[in-house]
């Protein structure tokens, strides 16, 4: 029999992030052959990952990190099935270098075949899965590019990025700002182009149909429902709500308080739950 020592425990525990009883246990199946011990945790992160597929990932952390000239970011929600689990600091800490090295890619199938200390993340999130004996999975990636791009995260539950056409006196705070309008507001698109025709097509139909029962004149219809159709535009796309730290302007006409000639390019929003 091999003999493990705490040192080997403790090295074991470090490359892998499994419990100490865990590591010594490997070690000793493996009779101290750290590449064997190594592949045994990680299958039985696989055993535990296949045991726990059907359940429910809605607790994490929502992270937002942004690239050194802030020319682009990446918003990115890891989950797991507890809250306790998602307030956990080492698995904050993942998520954080998780993101990090999101944004070095596109899409989350690109994050999720790359490097991560020697395994890719995919392989990480199966470790893991059985050191946490709960379902970790990456659920949402948005990637966001633009001249300059901010970001806010709430609470750890939301995060948001916001670019804006460029990198003016101010721009930080005012990227800042509504990236906290978009996580406080959950807009559904960034301005009246990017709503989906279909549902405004439903919008118009819900409003004549409540026309028609306050028993308005079908010739009325048309007109009113435009009027309906632009308090939809108003609440639900971001440049067009009430700004919430000055409700007496927009988001649009705050940015151009800021430079005349700002704009906001897009925004992305990621949550759990």
């Amino acid at each position: 029999m091999a003999n493990i020592t705490a040192a080997d425990v403790n090295k074991l525990r470090t490359i892998t992030g499994a419990g100490m009883m865990d590591c010594k246990k490997a070690l000793v199946e493996a009779e101290g052959d750290f590449d064997l011990a190594i592949e045994n945790l990680r299958k039985k992160g696989q055993k535990v990952a296949a045991n726990r597929s059907d359940r429910e990932s809605t607790e994490g952390a929502a992270v937002a990190v942004i690239n050194a000239d802030k020319t682009a970011g990446v918003a990115i929600t890891l989950n797991c099935e507890t809250d306790f689990v998602g307030k956990n600091e080492s698995f904050v800490k993942l998520a954080n270098d998780l993101a990090n090295q999101a944004l070095n890619y596109a899409t989350k199938e690109e994050l999720l075949a790359s490097d991560f200390n020697g395994i890719t993340v995919a392989e990480k999130l199966i470790e893991q899965t059985g050191v946490i004996g709960e379902k970790i999975e990456i659920g949402a990636f948005e990637r966001l590019e633009g001249a300059f791009v901010g970001s806010y995260i709430h609470a750890g539950k939301i995060a948001t990025l916001v670019a804006l056409s460029a990198n003016v006196a101010g721009a930080e705070e005012a990227a800042k700002n509504v990236a906290m309008q978009a996580a406080a507001m959950n807009p559904i698109a960034l301005n009246e182009a990017g709503v989906d025709a279909a549902i405004i097509e439903k919008e118009i139909e819900i409003a004549k149909e409540q026309l028609r029962a306050e028993g308005k004149p079908e010739a009325m219809l048309d007109n009113i429902s435009k009027g309906k159709i632009q308090r939809f535009y108003k609440d639900n796309t971001l440049v067009n709500q009430d700004f919430i730290k000055d409700s007496s302007m927009s988001v649009a006409a705050y940015i151009k308080s800021v430079n005349a000639n700002l704009t906001v390019t897009g925004f992305s929003r990621v949550a759990l739950g």
